[in-house]
């Protein structure tokens, strides 16, 4: 449930709230004129309550048994959404707190447990801490807001949130609009704005991007673009040539032509950029972005140019190998169920 929509309907249409407000649209109260005869008054001397046989000018008894079973409805359904929830909570804790935050309804308080589906929201000048002794703690930026689906699944809908993860590898990603983190033994930071699109650097370990088929590999000291409709973009160095960086950026916008600006300044560190690259530019392109990245990443024999270019998974791996990062024997399988 979107509770933006909820409580002042800024945020994105929630589908559960737009079904229910067309199911009592009938019963929505509307304004008629009054016209003469409307009000009945009592009959001189009857012998009845003093409100007898009053009729509203406004609202005729129907719609007001109309009225009392729509508030019914809504009384149920205020019971069951906007109360304290008393389900399970996470084993993630507030540890810190500076300014206000909201877990669900409630303000947050230091030593709170964070319940499960519940939102928790950072206000204006807000940031706030949580942990979790056998996951990891997770700092909340301000005007952020996530939610725990599992102890062990966080969804960020916006806002910044700084991971640092002692869990096994593979074991905590981070869902958000437009792409999963996983981690991967590390410490990130991630960024996520009001259209679902978002950065994610990487500070120590690794973190894998996923998303609809698009896969990135994050080092420390890199970071990678995230876009609503593309998923993950092309990791580079924080430190890459600028050019490099401004023709990738062109890259990912759709200019094809950008491609050379990424190969010409690229360094053998940037080899981590080329490689991504190698199954995303056009298959044109292709031919070039293998050659350049050959020049700067000395291969083993099997990483040959017709492996690449034809998609031969053993090949790529290779070049991935030869970046002397970490072994694809180590990093292949990331991926699993959350």
């Amino acid at each position: 449930m979107n509770e933006d929509y909820l409580w002042d309907r800024s945020g994105p249409p929630d589908p559960e709230i737009e079904r229910l407000e067309r199911t009592l649209a009938p019963l929505r109260f509307r304004v008629r004129p009054v016209k003469p005869g409307d009000r009945r008054s009592r009959p001189r001397g009857a012998e009845t309550a003093p409100w007898d046989g009053f009729v509203s000018p406004l609202v005729s008894p129907a719609p007001l048994r109309w009225a009392a079973a729509a508030a019914v409805v809504l009384a149920a359904v205020g019971a069951s959404r906007f109360t304290p929830q008393t389900g399970p909570a996470s084993a993630w804790r507030v540890e810190s707190l500076a300014g206000a935050a909201r877990l669900g309804i409630r303000a947050a308080a230091v030593s709170m447990a964070v319940p499960i589906g519940q939102a928790v929201r950072t206000g204006r000048e807000s940031q706030l801490t949580m942990q979790a002794d056998d996951v990891g703690r997770i700092d909340l930026g301000p005007e952020s807001v996530l939610h725990a689906a599992t102890d062990r699944r966080i969804t960020l809908r916006r806002g910044e949130l700084h991971a640092f993860i002692w869990a096994p590898p593979r074991e905590f990603v981070v869902d958000t609009a437009s792409a999963r983190a996983v981690d991967l033994g590390c410490e990130y930071t991630l960024n996520v704005d009001d259209s679902g699109n978002g950065r994610l650097r990487v500070s120590m370990g690794w973190v894998a991007f996923q998303f609809a088929g698009h896969e990135s590999f994050i080092p420390a000291g890199a970071e990678c673009v995230t876009r609503q409709r593309g998923g993950p973009g092309i990791p580079f160095y924080e430190d890459a040539p600028a050019g490099l960086r401004q023709s990738l950026a062109a890259f990912e916008q759709g200019d094809r032509q950008a491609i050379a600006g990424i190969l010409g300044p690229a360094r053998p560190r940037d080899g981590l950029t080329l490689w991504h690259l190698l199954t995303r530019a056009p298959a044109d392109d292709r031919g070039a972005v293998f050659e350049r990245f050959a020049q700067l990443v000395p291969l083993p024999p099997g990483a040959t140019r017709e492996g690449v270019l034809r998609g031969d998974a053993r090949a790529i791996d290779l070049c991935w190998d030869a970046l002397n990062l970490e072994d694809t024997s180590w990093w292949r399988g990331w991926e699993r169920k959350w």
